[in-house]
């Protein structure tokens, strides 16, 4: 169930353009537009710290291999465990994907 501190109508229709979106090559042009390449990049790298954390890898390795801070792995972490759930299900997904 969506936060509804964060739920409204601007965002559903955030969402629901992002789920139109076909292939890798549409995301680049989506989120070209609509983020800065800080942006995009903070995200990704937060992305990547959760992929690795839910691999097991260490603070070390994986500080090591995204440049990211302790104070952001941390919170990847705790979002990860005790968050809305939103990394587990996409991670679990693309797991299941590599899988096949």
């Amino acid at each position: 169930m969506a936060n509804p501190k964060l739920k409204d109508d601007s965002l559903d229709l955030l969402f629901d353009g992002i789920l139109r979106l076909q292939n890798i090559e549409e995301c680049y042009k989506f989120f070209e537009d609509v983020c800065t390449i800080n942006e995009l990049k903070a995200m990704a790298q937060r992305f990547q710290v959760a992929k690795m954390l839910h691999e097991g890898n260490t603070y070390q390795q994986i500080e090591k291999d995204t440049g990211a801070s302790t104070a952001t792995i941390s919170r990847v972490k705790r979002y990860l465990h005790y968050g809305a759930g939103g990394y587990g299900l996409v991670l679990e997904r693309l797991n299941q994907e590599t899988k096949k």
